[in-house]
């Protein structure tokens, strides 16, 4: 099993971002954090790599149902999306599989929750 959902764009980094944040919109979810990994990069250790952006992405009401059923559930918070540039006008868009991120809490009642989840994440990346 796969611990992610990926799809390669034709299109610039800039463009990849605003279509998965558009998508993300239409399926309830916002972007509550981004980190610029390749800046961070860049700037902490010198080091030069490929556009690479973590989108951290969440619904409030698949959020809400999460910490009431489980408490630390927060620490495996928000759903990652990863735009990572590949090569001139390639972008790769990659999203968490929450069933797969699910699998080392031993808590059954997560598991339809991490269903609907997955079915919006892996309709978000198909949908680019």
């Amino acid at each position: 099993m796969s611990y992610f959902f990926a799809k390669t764009l034709n299109v610039s980094f800039d463009e990849a971002i605003e279509k998965v944040t558009n998508a993300l919109k239409e399926k309830g979810f916002g972007i509550v954090s981004e980190i610029f990994v390749s800046e961070v990069l860049k700037e902490k250790v010198g080091v030069e790599i490929q556009p690479y952006k973590i989108l951290g992405a969440c619904n409030p009401h698949f959020a809400l149902k999460a910490i009431s059923t489980e408490p630390h559930i927060g620490l495996m918070l928000p759903c990652n999306i990863v735009v990572r540039q590949i090569d001139s006008n390639l972008v790769e868009v990659s999203g968490i599989d929450p069933i797969a991120s699910m699998m080392a809490i031993k808590n059954p009642k997560l598991q339809d929750l991490a269903t609907e989840v997955q079915m919006h994440i892996k309709n978000v990346i198909e949908s680019l």
